[in-house]
């Protein structure tokens, strides 16, 4: 009789580490897939950034009417806002993000066949309205799938944007280098982003729609809502802008010939720095991590502009990069946590004051440096990255987190 209790004993722990290990491979399984979107998005919206001068020769389009053309970016995300909220509490995340990959493919093969300003202003109000789309579900995805972990992963996820980004950048420069059209090239990007689409959705997490948090205004965004979202705000302005004016200020201020520099030690300590800030949160908390983002930010701008050469900038732009990187990530897991809303919705509300960052960003610059100089005008992004302090201190004393 003992013989057979102790047979049954150990046939149910084994049976128990079974049922652990496939759980285990599950989620790793959706990690993995969630990834290759998320490197993908980066990866598309370099293959387009990369080749605006292309499409402003092409057009024969003047400073002043491409900033209007690209107006038509935060103009179609902010639209896509209700959109977005609404397609991730009604709809597993998995089917918007796939329907918005593959609009998202359509419309980077018609900026490339753009022949007029008004086709390649339809074509960017298509690729931008699925970029808010999916990123929406992006990212409600890694916060629901974050929640089977035992530690942090999102900033894991944006650090792969950030990669895909950097190698966007880096296809894009050996593809002109040899001489291949933007026609060809957007098409080819069109092609692989369906086929990856297309092998890869039915891998991602399922049954993580809303179940019925959304019913509260919306008009109205309580304080947990506002904080997260002034954060997003501010860290926004300050990667939007570097976006635009690192490559500048290292042409313009530190007088480097090979400009691009600025941009690529910029976009490289951001995704060094997403990849290492979930241990970073893990190690010392969020509250801590915003403190020490906000000292990053303002060390490294202060370094760049009292000290314009060429090393001192490098430094400091790495430790804009490495500031600036987890903040986005980190609050749109904060936004998770919304009790007003659900996820999606959560993170669609907090992304959009980060789309008016990414917005008033990049022309408030402009706008600095005609007044003054280029490099006052970075005296900006100095503000912005001490504003994580008090508004990050409001929020965690609101919900008495740290």
């Amino acid at each position: 009789m003992e013989q057979v209790v102790e047979k049954e004993r150990k046939k149910s722990i084994l049976q128990e580490i079974t049922s652990k290990t496939d759980q285990i491979d599950q989620k790793v399984k959706y990690r993995i897939f969630l990834s290759v979107f998320f490197f993908l998005s980066g990866f598309n919206f370099a293959s387009w950034a990369s080749r605006i001068p292309t499409i402003k020769a092409a057009l024969n389009l003047n400073e002043a009417e491409l900033g209007s053309v690209l107006l038509t970016m935060p103009i179609s995300s902010m639209i896509g806002l209700p959109i977005s909220g609404w397609l991730v509490s009604r709809f597993d995340t998995r089917i918007p993000l796939t329907l918005a990959f593959f609009l998202n493919a359509l419309s980077l093969s018609l900026i490339g066949l753009a022949q007029s300003t008004l086709s390649l202003v339809i074509a960017l109000f298509l690729f931008s309205l699925s970029t808010r789309i999916f990123n929406i579900s992006m990212n409600t995805q890694a916060i629901t799938l974050q929640k089977q972990f035992d530690r942090k992963i999102n900033g894991s996820f944006h650090g792969l944007w950030s990669t895909g980004g950097i190698v966007g950048v880096a296809v894009t420069t050996l593809i002109i280098s040899q001489g291949i059209s933007i026609v060809p090239h957007l098409v080819t990007v069109s092609v692989v982003t369906i086929v990856i689409t297309l092998l890869s959705y039915q891998q991602l997490l399922r049954n993580d729609r809303s179940t019925g948090k959304d019913k509260k205004s919306m008009a109205k965004p309580d304080a947990y809502i506002l904080y997260l979202g002034l954060l997003v705000f501010f860290a926004a302005i300050c990667e939007g802008g570097m976006f635009d004016w690192s490559g500048i200020y290292f042409q313009k201020v530190v007088k480097e010939e090979v400009f691009t520099i600025g941009y690529l030690i910029f976009m490289t300590f951001m995704a060094f720095s997403r990849f290492v800030s979930d241990r970073i949160i893990d190690k010392i908390g969020m509250a801590p991590t915003y403190i020490m983002s906000a000292m990053c930010i303002f060390t490294g701008i202060n370094l760049a502009i009292f000290f314009p050469t060429f090393w001192p900038a490098l430094i400091g732009f790495s430790f804009v990069g490495f500031g600036t990187a987890a903040v986005i990530p980190m609050t749109y897991t904060l936004a998770g946590g919304s009790e007003k809303y659900s996820a999606g919705v959560a993170i669609s509300l907090v992304a959009s004051f980060g789309i008016v960052g990414m917005l008033l960003g990049p022309p408030l610059i402009g706008y600095l440096a005609h007044a003054f100089n280029l490099k006052m005008s970075f005296i900006t992004f100095a503000f912005s990255g001490l504003m994580l302090i008090p508004i990050s201190r409001l929020f965690f004393r609101l919900t008495k987190q740290n």
